[in-house]
């Protein structure tokens, strides 16, 4: 098969694939923007609490689900027999974050999972993948995982494709990567962004949580403040963000670490299901369903969305799997840790009857 070589990128260009210099240990994982992978944790998590509460009133919010689906029902390509759809046979999917909030933001997605659901257990298995992944598959020239999307996206743009096109040729390019590295069919492709995050925390009113310490970081290029007090208290969508995302503190001395964070999501992830499956959270489920609606974009037709909010409306946060693909750092790559990666192909294909 001959090699799909990706459009060049002025941060990429020349740069080949490093060799670690003799005698030198390779450095664990760059813990740089590892916040944000929490955050796609959350929001991966979240689209499937949220179904939860959505399953009874699936049949009011066409509007919502068209406005999700970015492929049209009217397509012959895209239609789905119920036989071989969401409902009976387990399904993959990519999740990828943008940061196209108002102060700045990109083509590249600075975060990425796949996620594998089993319609038989109603389970899912979430994988997250650093953003600076090398990833060099059959037919593909190796690139860093973020740059996947964006480099397709631009191709397409380049050759007269217009916005909807280039964002569908995107998405396809990522399923297809992913879907080869890790050995399974990866069907579908969803691009989330930061502020469907916060919108949907303030759609529930808020969450209550407990700020395990003080947490204060600027970060002027992005327009990051981070700026909460020690102690249980009740947040709304921005500070919700903040407090999954935050690392550490400029000067360094309140750091925070992957198992904080990963305690963090999964208090996050709590205090929405409180939300949503008590009597105040029902009566709140029109705006949650127009945060989704506004902030979610994924090339599943929105027969399939329905079928799906259908299948998982039971979902709960115990039934969903999150899993890591380690890997060391080498400059400017991380590179995937074998057993690692064995080990996410294997519980992806479990999750998927193969």
């Amino acid at each position: 098969m001959s090699q799909t070589s990706l459009p060049p990128r002025s941060e990429s260009r020349g740069q080949t694939k490093p060799t670690p210099a003799k005698g030198k240990k390779p450095k664990k994982v760059k813990k740089r923007k590892r916040g944000l992978s929490i955050f796609l944790g959350v929001f991966a998590g979240l689209l499937i609490l949220v179904a939860a509460a959505l399953g009874y009133v699936v049949l009011k919010t066409t509007d919502a689900i068209d406005n999700i689906s970015s492929v049209s029902n009217n397509d012959e390509g895209v239609k789905v027999p119920v036989a071989e759809s969401v409902k009976k046979k387990p399904v993959a999917m990519v999740l990828m974050g943008l940061d196209s909030r108002s102060h700045g933001g990109g083509l590249n997605t600075d975060v990425m999972m796949v996620a594998a659901f089993d319609p038989e257990t109603k389970k899912a298995t979430v994988v997250s993948i650093p953003r600076d992944t090398y990833i060099a598959v059959e037919g593909y020239k190796g690139r860093k995982a973020n740059s996947i999307y964006a480099a397709f996206y631009s191709d397409a743009k380049s050759k007269g494709a217009d916005t909807e096109k280039a964002q569908l040729a995107g998405k396809k390019a990522v399923s297809d990567v992913l879907g080869k590295l890790f050995g399974i069919d990866i069907k579908y492709a969803g691009i989330i962004n930061f502020q469907g995050f916060s919108d949907v925390v303030d759609a529930v009113g808020g969450v209550k949580v407990n700020v395990d310490m003080r947490m204060k970081y600027t970060d002027n290029a992005d327009g990051t403040k981070i700026d909460l007090q020690p102690g249980i208290q009740t947040l709304d969508g921005d500070k919700a963000l903040d407090f999954v995302r935050y690392r550490k503190s400029n000067d360094g001395r309140n750091m925070s670490s992957d198992f904080d964070r990963n305690r963090r999501q999964s208090e996050v992830i709590g205090a929405i299901v409180d939300k949503l499956t008590s009597l105040g959270g029902a009566a709140k489920i029109g705006s949650v369903i127009e945060a989704v609606g506004n902030n979610i974009r994924i090339d599943m037709p929105s027969r399939e969305i329905t079928r799906m909010l259908e299948t998982y409306y039971s979902v709960r946060s115990d039934d969903i799997t999150f899993l890591a693909l380690d890997g060391v750092w080498r400059s400017p790559y991380v590179y995937a840790d074998e057993t690692s990666l064995a080990n996410v192909r294997t519980a992806l294909k479990e999750k998927m009857g193969e």
